[in-house]
């Protein structure tokens, strides 16, 4: 099979299984919104296909992203602070070893953490000046925000072991990626500004030379 026969059933491949994610995800949205008496039943919509637990988590860090930036506005505390973004990769490092992920591949997939963290704090702070009726009202701990954080980097990290295999076929994980992506922004109806932050968090996702960053 040449190259263009492969990106052509790619193409047709991805196609599908978006046009299967937009009728795949309201009915589930629709369906869990009945469940409204009794305990949480686990039933909630989740990003579609072999990465969708992996795009869940990646979701769920960049909407801390909002806490952060509610931390931080008004105050000095910046948004690029270079010394803890080392500590952080530096962390990332130690835990990707002991945890038997490849360290080089852990660390540009965190450091596209820390970029789109950063991208939704520069949107809101922007949006909050701009809009001061809109800006919190309460500024949140930044203590057990970074707590959270320390959670799902461990969680992260484990789900980027279970994905390895996903992640080192270029074509299947560009499918999977982009799968778990629509449906994820459409489960958690992302705004432009926290969708451009999932885009650049998956950047690294698929190792290098598959179509990630989608």
């Amino acid at each position: 099979m040449n190259l263009r026969t492969q990106t052509t059933r790619c193409a047709a491949t991805l196609g599908l299984l978006v046009a299967t994610s937009a009728l795949t995800v309201p009915q589930a949205m629709a369906a869990d919104a009945h469940v409204t008496t009794g305990p949480a039943s686990g039933t909630a919509a989740k990003p579609l296909g072999k990465l969708g637990p992996l795009t869940d988590l990646i979701i769920e860090r960049i909407q801390v992203s909002d806490d952060v930036a509610a931390s931080k506005f008004g105050t000095d505390s910046p948004i690029e602070d270079p010394v803890r973004e080392a500590q952080v990769l530096d962390s990332v490092r130690k835990q990707a070893e002991a945890a038997g992920v490849d360290a080089d591949t852990a660390v540009a997939f965190f450091r596209d953490q820390i970029t789109a963290s950063k991208i939704v704090q520069r949107g809101l702070f922007a949006r909050w000046t701009a809009h001061p009726e809109e800006a919190p009202t309460t500024r949140p701990d930044l203590g057990p925000i970074r707590s959270k954080l320390d959670q799902l980097t461990t969680a992260l990290l484990a789900e980027l072991k279970d994905t390895e295999q996903v992640r080192d076929k270029p074509v299947a994980c560009g499918v999977q990626l982009t799968l778990a992506s629509v449906s994820g922004a459409a489960v958690e109806h992302l705004d432009v500004l926290h969708r451009q932050a999932l885009s650049t968090a998956t950047d690294s996702v698929c190792h290098p030379g598959g179509p990630a960053g989608q």
